[in-house]
C-alpha cells in the first residue's frame, strides 16, 4: 500500500486546492468533491461551509513541488 499524503496541489485548483487534495487522497474525481463542497456551502447558509473550507485551507499543507531538472555540463 503506497504512503498517501493529504496535500493541496499546485495544479488543477480553483481556490486553494483543498477539494482537489481531498479527491486525490481518496482517489476520486475532483468534480465530485467540488460539487459536494459547493452543495455544503449553499445548504449551510454559506458561512459554516466556508469556515470549514478555510480551516481546511490552513490545516492541509501545500504540496512540495519536485525539484527542477538540471542538465550537467
Amino acid at each position: 500500500m503506497p504512503n498517501k499524503k493529504l496535500e493541496r496541489p499546485h495544479e488543477g485548483v480553483w481556490v486553494a486546492g483543498v477539494l482537489v487534495g481531498l479527491a486525490r487522497y481518496f482517489e476520486q474525481d475532483p468534480l465530485l468533491f467540488r460539487l459536494a463542497g459547493i452543495t455544503l456551502i449553499i445548504l449551510t447558509g454559506i458561512f459554516p461551509g466556508a469556515l470549514v473550507y478555510f480551516v481546511a485551507w490552513l490545516i492541509i499543507p501545500k504540496e512540495v513541488p519536485p525539484p527542477p531538472y538540471t542538465v550537467a555540463p
